[in-house]
């Protein structure tokens, strides 16, 4: 598949109908678990959460249900659209992370499952975390997990096929990896396929490039983006120091 035949922009409306079902091995509960054990040990303040990038309301949802007020923002309307159906009270806006504003201000502001990532230059990292820092009160907290470079550049990326079956059929994702070392980043050519009656049903294909990060630029970007950091471990397994042996680290 050449370039031209690949979606340029990530989460568009045939890929976002097949999320849930892809990652529907994600423990999100658990996660939601760790970051409110974490949070608390840093200190969180209080129980107004902003979730940017939020998607499908995958970490949004348990947050909302456990009583936090939530904020979700997210560019892609597809995944929207879905976070709505789940739960038609959470409070969502179509909005890139890098330029969204609402007047009001939060306790914690979540980045999670690669968001950061996506915000490929140095400009979008920071413009990311400055929205984080726009909408914190004093003493708030900013939490992301990232890919880890050291980790990244151990093991390297591979290719890989996940087959989710379906009451009437099956979703097949192939993903095909490159690193870009010279960008920090690995970009990912994603088909996904659904199959149903003995037929191909429908075919989307994207590319997705996400950026990994060292623990010292980590440490520039924050301090730049008015943060200092105060964790950083593996994640979910957060009991865990960061190493070539993580590729997940929650900061």
């Amino acid at each position: 598949m050449d370039d031209d035949h690949i979606a340029s922009i990530p989460f568009g409306d045939a890929y976002a109908e097949a999320y849930d079902a892809l990652y529907g091995d994600k423990d999100y509960a658990h996660e939601c678990d760790v970051l409110e054990r974490v949070l608390a040990a840093c200190g969180s303040p209080g129980r107004r959460l902003l979730d940017l990038g939020c998607g499908t309301g995958g970490h949004a949802i348990p947050f909302a249900s456990r009583g936090y007020e939530v904020v979700g923002a997210d560019r892609s309307e597809a995944m929207l659209a879905i976070a709505r159906r789940k739960s038609e009270r959470l409070e969502v806006h179509c909005a890139d992370v890098r330029r969204f504003s609402i007047p009001r201000t939060f306790d914690v502001a979540l980045l999670m499952f690669a968001v950061l990532g996506y915000q490929l230059e140095d400009e979008d990292v920071l413009a990311a975390l400055k929205t984080a820092r726009q909408h914190l009160s004093p003493g708030g907290l900013v939490a992301f997990d990232v890919w880890y470079g050291p980790a990244v550049l151990a093991q390297r990326p591979s290719n890989r096929r996940k087959v989710i079956d379906l009451p009437d059929g099956q979703i097949v994702r192939s993903a095909s990896a490159s690193l870009l070392p010279q960008q920090h980043r690995c970009r990912v050519d994603y088909e996904v396929r659904r199959l149903g009656g003995g037929r191909l049903v429908s075919e989307t294909h994207e590319s997705h490039e996400v950026r990994y990060f060292f623990s010292g630029e980590l440490d520039l970007f924050l301090r730049d983006g008015g943060f200092s950091r105060v964790h950083l471990s593996a994640f979910p397994q957060t009991e865990r120091e960061a190493s070539e042996e993580t590729w997940n680290v929650l900061v």
